[in-house]
């Protein structure tokens, strides 16, 4: 993987899936030219390739439509960091909640905002970066229909997030999720010319849907080691059976999981720029499974 905060000069890397699908698609049309009675083969070849695209496109932790950060780099888990993220946030009865358990705990998070909530609550936003921790781009709006946008949608919605996130916490974003983690091979390109590295997670908790704090806690856990990815959400959280928003009914127990493992939990930029060496006697962390 390509050091995600690097300069991006040039183009876009178009990459191997993209490139056999592109090969696919100019076989096929030589194929139907060239050959009589060939074109419903070629017709349904470049039919199943964009159902291969599609499901893709549906597998947030997938990297074959451009570089997908599921997991901190080598250098981070061996200091023993993961990095907890929360999304579709600023919420100002949740938000502030969150950060005392974080400041409690002398743990960090990214928090991947929606631009317009941000905008909505901006003094809330700017508390979050005060604390230390986060905020990276989730999309102006989080349209439900992100996944099926085209280039110029894509420029628009990301584009209008980083100049309203910008704006309010002084601070660029560098880091981009998708609403759901979901997308088309337009959605790369556009990141690259912005500048921005697309994240998603090696474990998430399902706490928009799931009521039950243990169940979203056992999910984030199992498992769990440096180097890890773990997505909470403090907008549109799930609410437990006694009304609790769920992240702040998991985020104590989660805590204290990281504490017990001697696990420190970073921001994403720090993870993913910082080269500073592990501690040493730091045993390396398994690989996860």
């Amino acid at each position: 993987m390509n050091p995600p905060f690097a300069s991006r000069p040039g183009r876009w890397p178009l990459p191997p899936f993209m490139q056999a699908s592109a090969a696919l698609h100019a076989g096929a049309a030589l194929a139907a030219l060239a050959v009589p009675g060939a074109w419903p083969w070629a017709l349904g070849a470049v039919a199943l390739n964009h159902v291969a695209i599609t499901a893709v496109g549906l597998t947030p932790r997938s990297d074959w439509l451009g570089t997908n950060v599921t997991r901190l780099p080598a250098a981070a888990a061996a200091r023993g960091e993961v990095a907890l993220t929360i999304d579709d946030g600023p919420e100002p009865g949740v938000t502030p909640q969150v950060l005392d358990l974080l400041d409690a705990a002398g743990q960090r998070a990214t928090f991947f905002c929606i631009a317009e909530r941000a905008q909505a609550h901006p003094a809330l936003a700017r508390e979050i970066v005060a604390r230390g921790h986060s905020i990276q781009n989730h999309t102006a709006v989080h349209r439900h229909n992100f996944s099926v946008l085209g280039p110029r949608g894509y420029a628009a919605e990301i584009a209008r997030a980083q100049q309203m996130l910008s704006a309010i916490t002084g601070q660029r974003p560098t880091c981009f999720r998708a609403p759901a983690g979901l997308r088309n091979p337009f959605l790369a390109p556009v990141l690259h010319r912005l500048g921005l590295q697309l994240v998603s997670w090696t474990r998430r908790g399902f706490d928009t849907r799931e009521r039950d704090p243990e169940v979203v806690l056992a999910r984030l856990t199992r498992g769990l080691a440096a180097g890890d990815i773990l997505l909470l959400h403090d907008g549109n959280a799930a609410r437990t059976a006694q009304g609790e928003p769920v992240v702040l009914a998991v985020l104590p127990g989660l805590l204290a999981r990281l504490n017990a493992q001697g696990l420190r939990s970073v921001t994403l930029p720090q993870a993913l720029r910082d080269d500073r060496p592990a501690p040493a006697g730091l045993p390396t962390p398994p690989a996860h499974r």
